[in-house]
């Protein structure tokens, strides 16, 4: 959760092993894409050779989605004038093609509505400097529900619901603040601000609010995820926010499940947003914090909660200082894979990420960059989530920022009523993940092999198939300011219409040509396309 510590058409086909041969050509056939960034290599420079082989019959997780949140911005953004919030939802939602076969959008296939806590009707006494980090309630101080308020989010989860967005998620960062033990939003000295006998109240509240929105505006929270970021201690004021034990995260999601079944309610319990993936598979430096995966899904901790009908078989946590360098992202979530293995039928979502602190010195957090560093960048560190850690589900944090940090895929002018808004190459990275791998597609086994030396510049691609839409879509980054020359060796299958999405400096999904044949590739330096086939098994 972003918080104050920010440092921050003819058609052909062609067998698979030769579409594979092709794979990104279109960026080494097009002057546009052969020069995606500053600091490009001379045309003299040789290419690097690598070979990618490809196994579509070794299958792997099963992806349910992509996402982002509507935290803060949208409660202002969804009041701004009708033309300027729908072209906002388009690029965050819509799923199709202008007349040019141009996406009009990502296709985020999940959204993330934040529950607010109130502190936006306390105004200045809430202790939130910020305004646009605080956040209206739907409870009243007397009890009552007032189905109105929050009407900015409402009007984008409407938004996401017509344009096909089919799966919703609910998050408080904090009870309310009729709830909490300070009567603020955010915590006191690092203790949590929830009293162990109002877990009722809250999740009695929480039911309300998801029966409540289903009921008035006519959208269903397929998820509620109770907490958020345990880890941290929220006292500073920055934002909503607190502090929990696993003890008390297990407690809240008892009484949660008690809540949900006396309503009848389908939703299911997301937990528990790690501050960052290292707490769900040891202690760390968070006793009694860290190490979730034992303490809700092992039956020998007293914290078990895997039994309980509406506790999602989902383990979810934050990349947040996890993503660099190259190799120590790669050794985490390892671990990571490794350890939910242990829990059979257990899925790792990845449920929130933006850009923060020095990253090794890779790139730093701070200052709004539209441009295509930060989203290779990014596009690295879903790779290595979707392909090393095995998520199923890939989301990110402000969909909308009004800041100067890399948090945001669009970026506003921050004005409470009107302003301008900013595409960043970031919405578009992923994009060529999101549009395209859609909930049910299945990784395959995509290998790179070659004379790459540095893990920072390494190509890197992965593969997924959509036996319902039968198509094999596959996304590959080249990071280097190198060209990358690519073979690829590949069995099994027939491709037809194979149709490149090219994202550079210049690009944003730029659809390209359909490839007509086996040619030697030249993948353009810093670039991300995604390829989408018609596939014959």
């Amino acid at each position: 959760m972003l918080r104050p510590i920010l440092r921050g058409k003819n058609k052909f086909s062609l067998p698979l092993s030769h579409f594979l041969v092709v794979l990104l050509a279109l960026v080494g056939c097009s002057e546009e894409g052969s020069s995606a960034v500053k600091g490009d290599a001379p045309s003299t420079t040789p290419a690097v050779r690598v070979t990618a082989t490809i196994d579509i019959s070794r299958k792997f997780q099963r992806i349910d989605n992509f996402a982002a949140s509507d935290a803060w911005s949208c409660q202002f953004v969804g009041n701004w004038p009708e033309n300027k919030k729908n072209a906002i939802a388009d690029l965050l939602f819509s799923t199709q093609l202008d007349a040019n076969g141009q996406p009009k959008g990502i296709g985020l296939s999940l959204w993330r509505f934040n529950i607010g806590a109130g502190s936006s009707q306390q105004g200045e006494q809430s202790g939130i400097k910020d305004e646009w980090r605080r956040a209206e309630s739907f409870l009243d101080n007397d009890g009552s529900y007032n189905w109105q308020r929050q009407a900015g989010q409402v009007w984008f989860l409407k938004a996401a619901q017509a344009r096909g967005v089919s799966k919703f998620l609910a998050f408080p960062n904090s009870p309310t603040v009729n709830l909490t033990r300070n009567g603020k939003a955010f915590a006191s000295n690092g203790t949590p601000n929830l009293a162990p006998a109002r877990y009722e109240a809250f999740s009695d509240y929480l039911a309300d609010v998801i029966q409540g929105v289903e009921r008035v505006h006519g959208v269903t929270f397929n998820y509620i995820s109770p907490v958020n970021e345990p880890q941290w201690d929220w006292s500073d004021g920055g934002q909503e926010g607190t502090p929990f034990m696993n003890a008390e995260v297990a407690g809240i999601v008892r009484a949660l499940n008690t809540s949900l079944a006396r309503r009848n309610l389908t939703t299911k319990i997301d937990i528990a947003e790690a501050g960052k993936i290292d707490y769900l598979y040891q202690e760390a430096d968070k006793p009694n914090r860290g190490n979730q995966i034992d303490a809700f899904f092992s039956k020998n901790s007293p914290h078990y909660v895997a039994d309980l009908p509406h506790v999602s078989k989902v383990i979810s946590g934050h990349s947040y200082f996890t993503t660099s360098p190259a190799g120590q992202a790669v050794a985490s979530r390892k671990q990571l894979a490794s350890k939910v293995a242990t829990v059979p039928g257990l899925e790792f979502w990845q449920s929130e990420y933006c850009i923060l602190g020095d990253n090794a010195g890779e790139i730093d957090g701070n200052k709004r960059v539209l441009g295509i560093d930060p989203a290779i960048y990014l596009a690295r560190v879903i790779h290595n989530d979707l392909v090393v850690a095995n998520a199923t589900a890939w989301q990110w944090w402000l969909a909308i920022s009004p800041y100067n940090y890399k948090d945001g895929l669009i970026y506003i002018d921050q004005n409470k009523t009107d302003g301008n808004f900013y595409e960043s190459k970031m919405l578009w990275a992923l994009g060529n993940y999101s549009r395209f791998i859609r909930p049910g597609a299945e990784r395959v086994d995509l290998q790179v092999a070659g004379d790459r030396k540095d893990e920072n510049d390494a190509l890197l691609a992965s593969a997924y198939l959509d036996t319902q839409q039968k198509k094999l879509i596959m996304v590959a980054v080249n990071p280097s300011i190198l060209p990358v020359q690519m073979n690829m060796e590949v069995k099994g299958a027939t491709i037809r219409n194979i149709i490149p999405y090219v994202t550079s400096d210049k690009e944003n999904l730029t659809p390209g040509s359909p490839l007509q044949g086996n040619k030697e590739i030249t993948v353009a330096p810093r670039s991300v396309i995604t390829f989408v086939a018609d596939l014959q098994l």
